[in-house]
């Protein structure tokens, strides 16, 4: 995801320009481009996938024991595919490669190829990029880079290309070394992230400085800086939350008002309840 100057971004799950009815369905337009003299307002289709949390890694791709928490990641990706398919004007980003690696291997060859388009069109992005979205407190920093490259050379050897952006949207806490790697050592554009504390994100707020860049090593200097867009978050953060690490303002900054969820009104689908077409299957059977 390339940086962009002047902009507001904003993540959410469904755009929501349109442009009429169509056949009984409603037309968005979903058509990119930056006017210059406005503010431009980018919007971020994603979907957030725990690698194990409240159920099991194969409760959460195949959508069973919803009555701990609805989510069903088999689901999520075939849908998408399939949005994607109907509509070059759409775009999505895809975090987790344990899930999609799983969904990936059970593809026939020429759903691969359709999956290849996509990706190759820049339908279908993939940030972060690792096996999962790994924690920055408790993991020791061999385990992140081992995490991370099991999931950069799954999308080099499949897609022969490899992931810009950071999405660290979900760990409870950021460190200096995850910068570090994510700048220096992988090269990423920029790093998003949701969770910090809410006085913070306030103050944040209310000064336009919610996204910043962070030098993630004193050593390294500015090799190690890294552009960060602190999604409904950041100031200069409390050196000890960072590890004592220097922040700098950015040109623009991102007001998104709430976590990593759709703001307010824009909760389609979210508190359904749907049953997976899996466990329908399962029952029946």
């Amino acid at each position: 995801m390339p940086s962009l100057s002047v902009s507001a971004l904003v993540f959410i799950w469904v755009l929501v320009c349109s442009d009429g009815f169509v056949d009984g369905y409603v037309k968005y337009n979903t058509k990119s481009g930056i006017v210059e003299g406005k503010l431009n307002v980018h919007l971020v289709p994603h979907s957030h996938d725990d690698v194990g949390w409240l159920k099991t890694i194969d409760q959460y791709y195949v959508g069973s024991n919803n009555t701990i928490q609805g989510a069903c990641v088999q689901n999520v990706l075939d849908s998408v595919v399939g949005s994607l398919r109907r509509d070059p004007n759409r775009k999505f980003v895809f975090a987790e490669m344990a899930f999609f690696q799983r969904w990936w291997e059970t593809q026939n060859v020429e759903m691969q190829k359709e999956v290849r388009k996509l990706v190759d069109a820049g339908q279908l992005e993939f940030v972060n990029g690792g096996w999962c979205m790994h924690d920055e407190a408790t993991c020791h920093y061999i385990d992140m880079i081992d995490q991370t490259t099991l999931g950069h050379r799954a999308i080099k050897n499949q897609f022969n290309t490899t992931p810009r952006a950071g999405w660290q949207i979900d760990p409870f806490g950021h460190s200096a070394v995850q910068a570090y790697l994510f700048g220096a050592e992988l090269g990423f554009d920029s790093l998003h992230f949701a969770r910090i504390d809410y006085q913070d994100r306030a103050k944040r707020k209310e000064d336009k400085s919610l996204e910043v860049v962070w030098r993630g090593s004193k050593t390294f200097g500015s090799s190690s800086q890294v552009n960060c867009n602190c999604f409904s978050v950041p100031d200069p953060l409390p050196d000890p939350f960072f590890h004592h690490s220097p922040w700098f303002l950015q040109i623009f900054a991102n007001a998104f008002p709430v976590h990593y969820s759709p703001p307010d009104g824009f909760h389609f689908e979210v508190s359904d309840d749907s049953i997976p077409v899996q466990v329908l299957l399962l029952n029946k059977q």
